[in-house]
């Protein structure tokens, strides 16, 4: 299973606006230069994930960008499910009608727990975790010889 950029971009946004979770809102210029994120396209992803539910905008010259609930409450398969869709490796783990020979196909057995194992992870996995990690990589000290 291949992550597409517009998953990756999503979750660095979230993540950085995690990292200010609390502090008021984010606006989209910040968290564009800090993550390296094309603007335009930052302000697409943000759209996503707001008609998601998972971040709120205001607009306006002091407005901005927040989560919409605690960095803990939500998770990184949330993200990646509102930028993605569903994940199954193949349609027909969803869908068993989409293969008249899925009831008897080994193979979407094993994509059935490839499709678990990712799942657990990736709903395992909260922003928060994410931000902290990210966060004690920001603050380790650079040594140079």
């Amino acid at each position: 299973m291949k992550i597409s950029m517009k998953s990756d971009y999503g979750v660095r946004a979230v993540v950085d606006l995690a990292l200010h979770y609390g502090q008021g809102l984010t606006q989209s210029a910040d968290i564009a230069g800090r993550q390296c994120i094309p603007e335009p396209y930052l302000d697409q992803l943000l759209t996503v994930l707001r008609k998601a539910g998972l971040v709120r905008s205001t607009r306006g010259p002091k407005g901005g960008h927040a989560l919409a609930k605690p960095p803990a409450e939500m998770t990184l398969g949330e993200v990646i499910g509102a930028m993605e869709g569903p994940l199954a490796p193949i349609g027909c783990v969803d869908d068993v009608q989409m293969c008249r020979q899925s009831g008897d196909c080994v193979q979407r057995e094993v994509w059935q727990q490839v499709k678990e194992a990712m799942d657990t992870v990736l709903d395992s996995t909260t922003i928060e975790s994410l931000a902290k990690k990210q966060a004690a990589r920001d603050t380790q000290p650079m040594y140079y010889i």
